[in-house]
């Protein structure tokens, strides 16, 4: 079998982080979105990134023996709601605070370094605001409907929680690009890589919020 007969390629990538354990670390690996651009198939994800696909697929097909993670898609709506309010929310809470004061801290000491992130901290305030208002609405509003089976009722907060999924992406996009793809440069002090580490696990955590809601909370609504 050629690698473009590989049925793996025409599968999407929301299918496969939800299928194959162990994807979404590939998937971060090679920075494939298969979170707010998980409706395209891995081989046009491949093609948009100019990537190839053999090395791709061989780190994909290893995971064969990887112990399956938790079958969240099995699971019920109230159990997926309540990890997804401890595992995310509230490591979110925790996240944001302490990534924006070392931010500004990198900012205030290192701002007339051409490598310095500078507007990180502005964009992580603004990020931190947008995050906590959607969670609210999330918290408050939709996981409630979910929990009590008004699946049909909530049609439009999903929409709208969709929709700013794909703003949140769009804020990790721009992380990227402010912090060089979370790289410090040589001789960055210790905050300032302390900070690039831990915008990483955002991303990691945010992308992985993103894909339990969009493809796994949100289709079985």
């Amino acid at each position: 079998m050629t690698v473009t007969d590989t049925p793996l390629l025409n599968k999407s990538l929301a299918d496969i982080a939800t299928q194959v354990a162990g994807s979404t670390r590939v998937f971060r690996h090679y920075k494939l979105d298969f979170c707010c651009g998980g409706h395209l198939s891995l081989q046009d994800a491949l093609n948009a990134k100019g990537l190839d696909a053999e090395p791709v697929l061989a780190e994909l097909e290893s995971l064969a023996d990887v112990e399956p993670e938790t079958d969240w898609a099995g699971s019920s709506r109230s159990e997926l709601i309540d990890h997804i309010y401890n595992r995310y929310h509230l490591t979110h809470r925790q996240q944001l605070p302490e990534l924006l004061k070392m931010a500004r801290r990198v900012e205030a000491v290192h701002g007339n370094k051409p490598d310095c992130p500078v507007g990180l901290a502005e964009h992580l305030g603004h990020m931190s605001h947008e995050l906590e208002g959607h969670m609210q609405k999330e918290e408050q509003i939709l996981f409630p409907m979910l929990r009590n089976g008004l699946v049909q009722q909530a049609a439009g907060p999903i929409h709208v929680m969709q929709n700013e999924h794909d703003d949140h992406g769009e804020a990790l996009q721009r992380l990227m690009d402010l912090t060089n793809d979370m790289t410090p440069p040589t001789g960055a002090c210790n905050t300032w890589r302390a900070l690039y580490a831990g915008l990483e696990a955002l991303r990691h955590d945010l992308m992985e919020h993103i894909h339990l809601e969009n493809n796994v909370l949100f289709k079985v609504a």
